[in-house]
């Protein structure tokens, strides 16, 4: 049984509002490594509510970008890769591509799943999409760029 999220393992005193573990009053998303697969589950809360009672398209964003972290994170120290001196983070979003495809609950759980596309030193490229009732409700590519201080 895995009890150590990877935001926990890698980032523990990040502040990010989707899923630093560090800000208590943010999304607080917790992606888990499960027999090979980088999933998350997320319960939205009301305020997450879109004004027809589905779960708003930002927060949607934002919970795909903040698992393509986890996921993106996790490649980067497997692959020896950690992040340098002098930064937070191995990696950094460079772009995300977000498509919606059908209404996400506002009430229940989504999943959310990824994999890694391309794995380069300089730039991780991961899909990562979002699910509920064995169907997909939104879906992103995410681009991650090597951090480098300067």
């Amino acid at each position: 049984m895995i009890t150590t999220s990877l935001q926990d393992r890698y980032f523990p005193d990040l502040p990010c509002f989707g899923c630093g573990p560090a800000n208590a009053e943010g999304l607080r998303l917790k992606s888990y490594l499960v027999d090979g697969q980088v999933t998350a589950e997320f319960l939205p809360w009301p305020q997450h509510d879109n004004g027809l009672g589905f779960l708003n398209g930002g927060i949607i964003a934002t919970v795909l970008d903040c698992h393509s972290a986890a996921l993106v994170t996790h490649e980067a120290y497997t692959q020896g890769w950690p992040a340098l001196p002098g930064t937070d983070l191995p990696y950094v979003t460079a772009g995300l591509d977000v498509r919606y495809l059908r209404p996400s609950p506002l009430t229940e759980p989504v999943r959310l799943l990824g994999r890694v596309i391309e794995s380069t030193e300089p730039q991780i490229t991961a899909e990562v999409w979002l699910e509920h009732g064995g169907k997909e409700r939104a879906r992103a590519s995410a681009t991650w760029k090597r951090w480098r201080p300067r």
